[in-house]
């Protein structure tokens, strides 16, 4: 008999992981994509193909480094031996972490073109009223830079939904802690449950369908002219 808090447990925690990463990504991801937007550095490539990585990098190489970094031999051992854990692998904090490092280039790119995209001229004109670079920063920039905002939440929320290899290789199949939607439909699959399968499947499905369209919808809204 088919209980749906077999099959909500792995969505809730999917949403909570997409959520928390997204919010994450957009803290961490800000400042990171303002500085490759701005930074004359000779090293701004070479931190853009860093954060990049991820686009090409197999999930599962990304995987196995992650979770020797987050195993009791790696720097995660050692944070968690502050609250007396033994590793952040096979947690969810450590899902987190992966997830963070499996997106960012979702993120951070959407955010980083909004930035290039309006160039200098309205900073100098804030800079020429005798704003703080904060007050450019928070009050012009983020605010030009806004389609590149709900880009990077929406394709960095929907990227950790749909995330599979990298989770399971420091996460594992943990029910109620880190066994999230695309574990739980391979495990479904694994095990001949077609019908759980076939209904996270199609959400997901679902799921797809709309975040296409929602992007479509918004790179049309903030492409009319004066908008």
């Amino acid at each position: 008999m088919l209980e749906f808090s077999e099959l909500w447990s792995p969505i809730r925690l999917t949403i909570e992981l997409a959520a928390i990463t997204t919010v994450a990504l957009l803290v961490i991801g800000t400042p990171i994509a303002w500085w490759l937007a701005r930074s004359r550095s000779r090293f701004k490539e070479i931190v853009a193909t860093v954060v990049a990585l991820p686009l090409v990098l197999p999930p599962t190489v990304l995987g196995f480094y992650l979770l020797v970094a987050l195993g009791p031999e790696g720097p995660g051992g050692a944070i968690a031996g502050l609250y007396g854990a033994r590793s952040l692998a096979f947690t969810f904090e450590g899902l987190v972490i992966g997830s963070v490092f499996y997106s960012m280039p979702f993120v951070v790119q959407p955010i980083r073109n909004a930035f290039e995209a309006f160039g200098e001229r309205p900073l100098e004109v804030a800079a020429t009223l005798r704003a703080s670079p904060w007050d450019t920063f928070w009050s012009v920039a983020v605010p030009l830079a806004r389609p590149g905002f709900m880009t990077g939440a929406v394709l960095g929320f929907a990227h950790t939904v749909g995330e599979f290899g990298v989770v399971l290789m420091i996460g594992g199949n943990i029910p109620g802690e880190t066994r999230v939607l695309s574990v739980a439909i391979y495990d479904y699959v694994e095990t001949l449950q077609w019908t759980q399968a076939h209904i996270l499947a199609g959400g997901m499905l679902v799921f797809s369908f709309t975040v296409i369209l929602a992007m479509t919808l918004l790179q049309k809204r903030f492409s009319r002219p004066g908008e």
